[in-house]
């Protein structure tokens, strides 16, 4: 019996290991391969084939400006079974501090490595300070849309104060528009109770810049428990802002926030059909009441009186 031919490489392998060298599974432990701290071999460029690294999880520290202050671990559970599959596709951005390197970019992937069981992960060493360290932070989350509300916000005045700039410089460096920047600040401006609803996700940006337009804490958290509770969508509670800011007492713009939305919605058909302000005061039980037409002059009241089918003669 002859001896059986040896089987050549296809094609497709030996091309991609003829442009990227040996092909490296890091997602094994005990890979032949594995190494520590030494370039892959990577023979297109040479300042890319030094700074592709192989680094143990152990000597890797967290960004230290990194934005991000909640992961949500169902996320990280899906990205670590992806791992397991397949291995880590991209490698993180790290930059060397002493004998150890800070990640720079990909600590939600160094995570889920991490939770998939591996020691070691593909790293891309990068020259860079403090300040483009905390702005490609920022960024990549941004553009990830990964931050809540206020994560953002707080990463924004935090890029501003490390380094000294402006909301225009600090928009500038980040790509952003200025006025992007500030709605985000702006949000640090509510109470810890409202920006709490912002990082459950229970209410988003747009009612948060309607509710920020109230002149007072006290305000803003009663209108912001008043959308949680009833669900009210951005624009009802714009017209709930509004319609407070038209009372100057601030004992009417707390009943306004108060009232039920049905209660307004009845108070606005009514104000449609006959031209004024009209108030409804209901009593606890809703059983009971009363309902206030405004008039203010003669005229407006005989208009009003025609349009109730009374006549004033």
């Amino acid at each position: 019996m002859t001896a059986s031919k040896k089987e050549k490489p296809k094609h497709l392998g030996r091309g991609l290991e003829s442009l990227i060298g040996p092909i490296i599974d890091i997602g094994q432990e005990n890979s032949t391969t594995a190494f520590a701290d030494r370039a892959v071999n990577f023979p297109i460029d040479k300042d890319l084939r030094q700074n592709l690294l192989e680094l143990n999880l152990d000597d890797i520290d967290p960004n230290p400006y990194q934005p991000r202050q909640s992961w949500d671990e169902e996320q990280l559970r899906e990205l670590a079974d992806s791992i397991r599959e397949n291995g880590v596709i991209q490698p993180i951005i790290v930059r060397r501090k002493g004998s150890r390197f800070e990640i720079v970019a990909g600590e939600r992937r160094l995570r889920a490595a991490e939770m998939a069981g591996m020691n070691r992960i593909a790293a891309m060493v990068r020259v860079t300070d403090d300040s483009e360290m905390l702005a490609l932070a920022l960024v990549e989350n941004i553009h990830r849309a990964d931050l809540n509300p206020i994560e953002r916000a707080k990463a924004y005045q935090n890029f501003m104060e490390t380094f000294s700039l402006t909301q225009e410089q600090a928009a500038q460096k980040l790509g952003q528009d200025r006025s992007v920047v500030a709605n985000y600040i702006r949000l640090l401006n509510l109470p810890a109770e409202v920006k709490q609803m912002l990082v459950d996700g229970s209410l988003d940006m747009g009612h948060a810049r309607a509710i920020l337009a109230l002149p007072t804490d006290d305000l803003r958290k009663r209108l912001a428990n008043r959308a949680l509770a009833g669900r009210l969508s951005v624009r009802e509670v714009e017209r709930l802002v509004r319609l407070a800011l038209s009372e100057k007492d601030e004992k009417k713009q707390k009943q306004i926030l108060e009232k039920p939305a049905h209660i307004r919605d009845l108070e606005e058909k009514i104000r449609s059909r006959l031209g004024t302000k009209v108030n409804i005061q209901a009593r606890k039980n809703g059983q009971r009441g009363r309902i206030i037409i405004e008039f203010y002059s003669l005229d407006e009241f005989d208009s009003i009186a025609g349009k109730l089918g009374v006549s004033s003669d």
